[in-house]
This record gives C-alpha cells, sequence and structure tokens, in this order.
C-alpha cells in the first residue's frame, strides 16, 4: 500500500505583473517511500534562509534531499507511517533509523538509540497527527499521540512506532535550531 492516498499541493505566488497567482496545483511530485519500513514521505516545500524568500517561483522541494531542514531553513513533509508488531519491528537492527539519518556520533550530547525507529534531527519540529494515532518514544518515556493532537519537539531522541493496526499520517513542520543547545 502506498499510504493514506495523494495530496493535492497547491502554491501561490505572484506574476510579473504582482498579482496574486497559482504556481502550481495538483497531487505533490516529491515522494519517497522507505525501503524496509514502507512509511511515505512527501516532502512540499523547504526554505534556505530566514527569514524566507517569497519572490521564488521555483519549485522549493525540487531536489532536496535528507531529513533535517537546511542551515537557517525549514522543511514542510507530511509522513504516512505503517502499523508495525513488535515481532516486526525486533527484525530491525537497533540503530537502523539513526544510520539512515546520519547517526548519533557527531554530538556528544545524543544518547545511542534505544529503539530501531530511534532518530534525532536538530531542529525545531511541530508535529501535527492529521489521522490515526502513534506513539512517539522518548529516551525512557513513551507518549500517545491521536488526530488533532499537536507536538513541539525540541531537538529529542525519538522514535515513531504504530502499533494501531492502520495508517497514521503527521504533518511536520521542522526549523533549524541552534546548534549549542539541545
Amino acid at each position: 500500500m502506498d499510504g493514506l492516498g495523494e495530496i493535492r499541493r497547491v502554491v501561490t505566488g505572484h506574476d510579473e505583473d504582482g498579482r496574486a497567482v497559482v504556481l502550481r496545483d495538483g497531487d505533490n511530485p516529491h515522494k519517497r517511500v522507505r525501503a524496509g519500513r514502507g512509511s511515505v514521505s512527501r516532502l512540499f516545500w523547504t526554505t534556505h534562509e530566514a527569514p524566507a524568500a517569497l519572490d521564488d517561483s521555483a519549485d522549493r522541494a525540487e531536489g532536496f534531499s535528507g531529513t533535517a531542514p537546511p542551515p537557517r531553513g525549514s522543511v514542510l513533509r507530511i509522513l504516512d507511517f505503517p502499523p508495525f508488531t513488535d515481532a516486526q519491528i525486533a527484525a530491525f537492527d537497533n540503530d537502523y533509523l539513526a544510520r539512515e539519518h546520519g547517526g548519533h556520533a557527531d554530538a556528544g550530547n545524543r544518547r545511542p538509540p534505544s529503539h530501531p525507529f530511534m532518530h534525532r534531527t536538530q531542529s525545531l519540529d511541530y508535529a501535527l497527527v492529521l489521522q490515526g494515532e502513534i506513539d512517539m518514544k522518548l529516551d525512557e518515556a513513551w507518549v500517545h499521540l491521536r488526530a488533532g493532537d499537536v507536538l513541539i519537539q525540541q531537538a529529542t531522541n525519538h522514535a515513531w512506532v504504530n502499533r494501531s493496526g492502520a495508517f497514521c499520517r503527521i504533518a511536520f513542520v521542522l526549523i533549524d535550531a541552534d546548534q549549542r543547545n539541545g
């Protein structure tokens, strides 16, 4: 299955006369299905500066790779998390996702992963649960989130674990954060 289906992306801007116009309208073309996990990541937009430039008609998601936002930038993506059983999770190495996200060896204050889906980005993350439910594992705690819940995450180690039996959809806005903190 390909997550919960396509998501329409509408991007507005200005024409050469300064009128507000629609620049893009349609299914989002920036989709990635993660091998092994089956999660579906849809990148909608990135910025590479703060404050954000608003005079660019280019597709700001085109060519971007990675999870964390660029320095001084931001990322908007929506992820569909498939359900997993504990037995399925046990088949992954404990540092599976940490390796995929660049590992934990680059910062002395990061703890080693305690779950195969544990990872961390140096960013302030706003997460809005749009559909379904999911558990977030921190180093030593669990938080259960449902549709309508909002999470503000400040560069913490975390893992998303969906044991609900159905896909969960979450919108994420990641904003570059000061490397000295967290």
